[in-house]
């Protein structure tokens, strides 16, 4: 297997000498149009506006999928580059993608778990956003003392999730596998309401769903596993996609999408909690249960890796080894196949100008 430290060996590689070429040089002879862009005109290293567009944008109601979204929406980062979102809610990343193939939004926010399709070839990476800690299994203690206590019990699971790899691992430690245990599919909302009541034994689930199941669990909450725990075998990252061919179609576009993305990813690493508390009144959450997730993501590390695409590519290439090895993808894929590098090249030479 290949390990995370292994895959980071630098921090900026080629860019670092290419972007004081500015935006101007980054973004000749990119596409432009699509079906609900139209096409595009001047670039901010030339002082010319950009034409406004609008794009449907899918998130998940969680600190790790909308802030860097809302953030640059509340900041005005994608004003700066001529974009309206209509941010649109999912429950989880394997769904956007659904959403995308049949037209309903252009652009998704996904966590790890949904990264396998794009390995298949649903969807591509065009925004590294950050790299998660959100993700847990969590129990009643009162029911479940252990992993290893697993066996035979109720879990809930979100299928193709990054949470239902963290199980994966948390079983695998426990000397288990999934069948085990008795998995149901359940969207995380009702993971929720269904461990606090007691209808089922243990969840696979995500901040801020794990506070809340914490506040209401007390001294009997019990968390088995979560990201932090596996940096040594996976890298859990998270990304803004879109369908192959929207990319192509797209991709100035795109780029300056990122480039306001990568914007918000200094400002939320910068201020945090007072992201989380803007997030709270969007997606209707209480602040202090927002305050208490500020710790689901590495927020300086996304804001560390801007314009490094070699680390970027290294977290993608540690993703996927983690589907390899687990059977969700059966073929090695070369991660530039899926994430589109030359995009992030173009949002990195725009953000240098912003």
């Amino acid at each position: 297997m290949k390990y995370l430290n292994d895959l980071m060996v630098s921090r900026r590689g080629v860019l670092a000498g290419t972007a004081g070429l500015g935006a101007a040089a980054a973004l000749a002879g990119c596409s432009g149009g699509g079906t609900t862009s139209g096409s595009t005109a001047g670039s901010a290293a030339s002082g010319s506006s950009y034409e406004p567009v609008t794009l449907r944008v899918a998130y998940m109601p969680n600190l790790g999928s909308a802030s860097s979204l809302f953030t640059a929406i509340e900041q005005g980062y994608f004003e700066e580059v001529g974009i309206t979102v209509e941010p649109q809610q999912f429950e989880a990343g394997p769904a956007e993608i659904t959403a995308m193939q049949s037209g309903d939004i252009d652009i998704a926010q996904i966590g790890h778990g949904a990264h396998s399709l794009c390995i298949n070839g649903d969807a591509v990476v065009f925004q590294f956003d950050q790299l998660s800690q959100a993700d847990a299994v969590v129990c009643d203690k009162s029911r479940v003392a252990s992993a290893e206590e697993l066996a035979g019990k109720t879990v809930g699971v979100s299928s193709g999730t990054s949470s239902e790899i963290i199980l994966q691992f948390v079983l695998e430690d426990a000397g288990l596998t999934m069948d085990d245990i008795n998995a149901v599919e359940m969207q995380v909302s009702g993971m929720t309401t269904a461990l606090i009541q007691g209808q089922i034994d243990a969840a696979a689930t995500w901040s801020p769903n794990t506070v809340t199941i914490e506040q209401e669990l007390g001294e009997n909450y019990l968390v088995l596993g979560t990201n932090i725990d596996y940096t040594d075998r996976a890298a859990f990252p998270s990304s803004f996609v879109c369908l192959p061919d929207y990319a192509e179609e797209n991709a100035e576009i795109l780029a300056r999408f990122g480039a306001a993305i990568e914007k918000a990813q200094v400002y939320r690493a910068e201020n945090i909690d007072d992201v989380a508390s803007m997030l709270a009144g969007e997606l209707g959450v209480s602040e202090d249960t927002m305050l208490q997730a500020t710790g689901e993501g590495d927020w300086q590390g996304a804001a560390d890796a801007i314009g490094d695409n070699e680390t970027i590519l290294g977290y993608y290439e540690a993703q996927q080894q983690v589907f390899l090895n687990n059977g969700t993808v059966e073929a090695e894929v070369p991660v530039e196949d899926y994430v589109k590098t030359d995009i992030m090249d173009q949002s990195y030479g725009i953000y240098e100008t912003l």
